[in-house]
C-alpha cells in the first residue's frame, strides 16, 4: 500500500470520528486533507471524500455545497462505474433538496462548478439545467442520458 494511501485511510478513519463526535469542522478539514493528498494520486479516494463531504455539508444544512462536492467527485470519477454511482448519490441529494423545498439555493452562486466542468460537455450542460430549473425555468431533459434525465424528470414533477 503506497504512503499516500495509507495516509489518506487514517484520515478518513479520523474524519469519520470527528464526524461521528459531530465536530463537522474538523471532519471537513479531514476530507479536505484527503482531497489534496489523492486528487493526483488516488482518484478513488478522493471520489469517495467529496462524497463523504457531501454527507458533511448535508448535516450542516448547506445543500448547495453538498451538491458542488457531488458534482466534483463526478467530475473527476476515475471509472464509468464510479461516474453512475456518483449521478445516483447526486440524485439522492437533490431529492432531499427538492423534499426540503430548498431547490431554489442552486439557482445562484453556481459559477465556480459550472467553470470547474465546462470541458465536460453533459455535466456542464446538466448543472446549467439545474440551475434553470432552480430558477423557475423550463429544461428540456432529453438531451441528456438517462441517468440524468431521470433526476431532473423528478425534480420537475
Amino acid at each position: 500500500m503506497s504512503g499516500v494511501r495509507e495516509r489518506a485511510l487514517s484520515l478518513f478513519r479520523e474524519a469519520l470520528e470527528a464526524e461521528n463526535a459531530r465536530n463537522l469542522e474538523e471532519a471537513k478539514r479531514k476530507l479536505d486533507d484527503i482531497m489534496r493528498l489523492t486528487r493526483k494520486d488516488e482518484p478513488e479516494l478522493y471520489f469517495e471524500a467529496c462524497f463523504r463531504m457531501a454527507d458533511v455539508f448535508i448535516q450542516e444544512d448547506n445543500y448547495r455545497g453538498a451538491v458542488k462536492f457531488a458534482i466534483r467527485g463526478i467530475y473527476l470519477a476515475p471509472s464509468e462505474e464510479l461516474r453512475k454511482f456518483g449521478i445516483r448519490r447526486l440524485g439522492d441529494i437533490l431529492t432531499i433538496l427538492k423534499s426540503e423545498n430548498r431547490l431554489q439555493e442552486l439557482a445562484e452562486n453556481m459559477e465556480p462548478i459550472l467553470t470547474l466542468v465546462r470541458d465536460d460537455e453533459e455535466l456542464h450542460a446538466f448543472v446549467t439545467a439545474l440551475v434553470k430549473l432552480a430558477r423557475g425555468e423550463e429544461v428540456k431533459t432529453e438531451i441528456f442520458s438517462d441517468e440524468f434525465e431521470r433526476i431532473l424528470e423528478e425534480l420537475k414533477g
